[in-house]
């Protein structure tokens, strides 16, 4: 057991923020929806992301062995996912990937003070990404960072507090808790570009108290610009909503000196993000025993947790919010870039986190929409019940292309890979969500159907209503081809006048007998029943011009 006096050291540091958020529509230019990528390339020098050019579609010269073990990982549908379709034989037309990225090159580092008084610490910045995809209106937020040569609970203390997108609340002394006590992001020759606000409680309450959402902190509003929040009075061409809890998914890489001396309490700690704990009590376990005796089997993977292999003693530690891998630094495969467990952390590892999380935000996605249909739907607004049923079959399309497109149960047939993605999906309870998603809008896409098929009833019961009434009156005026009125010899002038009125009659009648049609078809019903007596067809006949019987 690690001591005060020694406590174990990170000589590796590596963390990954994974922020999904909701993308609000952008009415285009001609009535369509406008692509975001396409709002951010027609920005120009007035927005600081660029698309990134891959690997895959650009030089071959940055194409390295990493980038190939990463796309052989996964199976080919998502593959085509990930990084789109390649030439066809004979030359062909490059299908993109339906995921675009976005990058900024401005920010280089983050200086971050953990607690009030404590010394701050410096990491590099590895970059900076916006995720985006076709056909959903999401956005995801991806921050890498790294460091060296941290003590232990430093990087403890980083992976629970770095990513918090606005304080939880405030100690008595008016600090911050659960964040880090100030974020600064630093340019290329050291200068800050933004800090963070949280020691500002005024500022996030007064936004709840008029907005009804959350503010989100200085720092991670200015590094999403020109994004901006839909509840904020910013003005910016991009708006997004949060989607998720305030506290983004996470992926962490250790390397220590010797993985075998840490206790349990560490594992627990970084496995569920808990942070260091007191200064006095960093061996006890941060949660009652019998709540974590299933621990091990419920969170960790211990395929390589052995004296053996290429990089002995790692462990992975996955609760579904986040993805922690710790090993021996003195492991060359555990820190190798190119072909290692780092390498697969930055690859491998990142993308199957990331399909996860997006396939959560976008069922996320989906049921707030709905809820939102619902709730702006006034059913005696003959153009909100119209919108409705747009808005609601559009959110059907969309959602069987999510399905055909995006939702995939196995995303490689490479066990580790397998087994990671799996515990990601078992803990995000993604099965249980889609099928609640699929349930929600398959049940207002049938009442839309159910409803249509009303309607057309009801107006084939008010066609045969009329139907009948003008039968009676056709076979009177023209029975044995008889004219109830001589006109034949008439003047043209008699013929028109008389044809007028007679056509301004019928189209009165048929009116009044299609506004009548729903007691006249009442009225047949009861006529054609057989048990019913004279008396009672008397009172439904009279029921046609009754003003107090209630309507459909």
């Amino acid at each position: 057991m690690h001591t005060p006096e020694a406590p174990h050291r990170v000589r590796h540091f590596g963390q990954i923020l994974l922020w999904p958020l909701r993308l609000m529509p952008v009415r285009g230019g001609e009535g369509r929806h406008a692509k975001p990528w396409e709002i951010l390339s027609a920005m120009g020098d007035a927005s600081p992301w660029r698309e990134v050019v891959d690997e895959y579609t650009g030089d071959a010269c940055n194409f390295h062995e990493r980038h190939y073990n990463e796309f052989v990982t996964f199976l080919p549908y998502v593959q085509r996912f990930l990084y789109g379709e390649g030439h066809a034989k004979g030359g062909g037309q490059v299908h993109g990937s339906p995921m675009r990225v976005f990058r900024r090159h401005d920010v280089s580092a983050v200086r971050v003070v953990l607690r009030p008084g404590a010394e701050p610490i410096t990491l590099s910045v590895v970059h900076v990404d916006l995720y985006f995809f076709l056909d959903l209106d999401l956005v995801l937020l991806n921050v890498e960072v790294a460091g060296d040569n941290l003590p232990l609970t430093h990087a403890q203390e980083l992976l629970y507090r770095f990513g918090r997108g606005y304080p939880s609340g405030w100690d008595t002394q008016g600090q911050a808790q659960h964040c880090l006590h100030q974020a600064e992001w630093l340019g290329a020759q050291g200068q800050v570009l933004a800090q963070s606000d949280a020691g500002q409680p005024d500022l996030f309450m007064s936004h709840v108290a008029r907005h009804r959402a959350p503010r989100i902190a200085a720092h991670w509003d200015w590094l999403l610009q020109p994004l901006v929040s839909d509840h904020s009075d910013q003005v910016g061409p991009l708006r997004y909503r949060q989607i998720e809890y305030y506290r983004m998914p996470l992926l962490g890489y250790l390397a220590v000196d010797d993985p075998q001396t840490l206790s349990r309490s560490d594992f627990v700690r970084l496995g569920l993000v808990t942070g260091a704990g007191s200064a006095d009590g960093e061996a006890a376990l941060p949660f009652a025993n019998d709540h974590l005796q299933d621990f091990e089997e419920r969170y960790c993977y211990d395929r390589f947790w052995t004296a053996g292999g290429a990089a002995p003693y790692t462990r992975y530690l996955c609760t579904g919010h986040s993805l922690v891998v710790v090993g021996d630094a003195k492991s060359q495969f555990f820190s190798c870039r190119d072909r290692g467990v780092l390498a697969q952390f930055r690859h491998q590892h990142f993308l199957l986190f990331l399909i996860a999380h997006f396939q959560k935000a976008a069922l996320l996605m989906f049921s707030d929409r709905l809820a939102e249909t619902l709730r702006n739907l006034n059913i005696s607004d003959p153009g909100s019940v119209r919108t409705f049923k747009r808005s609601i079959r559009s959110t059907f399309a969309s959602f069987l292309r999510f399905t055909h497109r995006y939702w995939f149960h196995e995303i490689s047939e490479q066990a580790q890979t397998r087994a990671l993605f799996a515990k990601c999906a078992q803990h995000l309870g993604l099965d249980p969500l889609y099928a609640e998603v699929k349930e929600r809008i398959a049940d207002m896409n049938n009442y839309l159907e159910a409803d249509s098929l009303r309607r057309q009833a009801n107006t084939v019961v008010r066609l045969t209503v009329v139907t009948i009434l003008g039968l009676i009156g056709t076979i009177t005026t023209g029975f044995l081809g008889m004219n109830l009125l001589a006109e034949a010899d008439a003047p043209v002038s008699r013929k028109v006048l008389v044809f007028a009125i007679v056509f301004v009659v019928t189209i009165a009648l048929t009116v009044y007998t299609m506004a009548k049609s729903k007691r006249l078809s009442d009225f047949l019903d009861v006529l054609s029943e057989e048990r019913v007596g004279p008396w009672t067809k008397l009172k439904a006949f009279a029921a046609i011009w009754s003003r107090d019987r209630d309507r459909d």
